[in-house]
């Protein structure tokens, strides 16, 4: 236990060693990789953002389901209850239907503006909410093929605009987090190897006196994952006090915004991954900088 601690306490001295003697190199190693986490983090979580909103969208998209004339809502809604994509339904019968329109159109006389067009003319309509709105196209054909189904309608454009913005920004954001990971990378190499530069005739020394390659090269790895694993909490620091900030002011908002707010929550699966992820992405950006300074010794 004693020796441990005492490889421990050599580890951590010259890895602090290393990040004093780097200076503002640390800092701009450290400064990249938070821009870097930063957008990183935005964009994964506005990704799950959307990815959510479009579910709650697709939980609010109703399917029309209009009957053939004659047909009645209750032949077929066992049918419809037994779908897989089906979160709800409701059955709204021609005779509700008709009732809710003539107040609407202001008649009194029901059964007077009855007889004159011979009847009701409408017919029985299912509303079907889909669990999601992947599943909607796919529900509305397999609803139409049911039988005594005369019309199946739905309106998804808004959910498509979204989800084609979802899939648009994804591929942005591959690109630019791309870029900026290898700018990371290469700052983070940079300063590693100045550092290796600066301490050579200690390195020289310890090479002489018989330290192995590991003891004398893994301070410099740790110094790496330590610029990374701080610019993974600076970077998750921002985007908490962003969404702070949001979430503020969107206390006093109209019921659409509100709609949209509660949309753009994250579960808590994701509030407590989201470090984790950065400070990981982080960790292993630093690793790849000090194992690229290292190759070049």
């Amino acid at each position: 236990m004693f020796k441990f601690l005492t490889k421990l306490d050599y580890l951590l001295k010259e890895t602090f060693l290393g990040l004093y003697r780097g200076g503002w190199m640390n800092w701009a190693a450290v400064s990249t990789v938070a821009v870097l986490l930063f957008l990183f983090g935005i964009s994964l979580q506005t990704s799950w953002q959307v990815e959510k909103l479009l579910n709650q969208f697709g939980s609010q998209l109703e399917v029309s389901v209009y009957l053939e004339p004659f047909s009645r809502g209750e032949s077929i809604e066992t049918l419809v209850a037994k779908m897989p994509q089906v979160a709800t339904i409701t059955t709204i019968t021609k005779e509700q239907a008709w009732t809710e329109l003539v107040k609407e159109m202001g008649i009194s006389d029901i059964e007077g503006a009855t007889q004159q067009l011979d009847g009701n003319p409408l017919v029985d309509e299912i509303k079907v909410k889909a669990i999601n709105s992947q599943v909607v196209p796919d529900l509305a054909t397999q609803l139409a093929k049911l039988p005594t189904v005369d019309t199946v309608q739905y309106v998804d454009e808004a959910v498509r605009r979204i989800a084609q913005l979802h899939q648009g920004l994804n591929w942005v954001t591959v690109t630019i987090n791309l870029i900026l990971t290898l700018t990371a990378v290469a700052v983070t190499s940079i300063t590693i190897r100045l550092v290796l530069i600066a301490r050579r005739r200690e390195i020289e020394i310890m090479q002489l006196v018989g330290a192995t390659s590991t003891w004398i090269y893994l301070p410099f790895i740790l110094q790496g994952i330590t610029c990374g694993i701080v610019g993974g909490a600076l970077a998750w620091s921002f985007i908490s006090l962003i969404q702070q900030f949001l979430n503020q002011i969107l206390v006093n908002q109209p019921e659409f915004i509100q709609f949209l707010s509660n949309g753009l929550q994250l579960t808590s699966l994701q509030i407590l991954l989201l470090p984790v992820i950065l400070l990981s992405f982080g960790a292993t950006v630093g690793l790849i900088g000090s194992l690229f300074a290292l190759r070049q010794v």
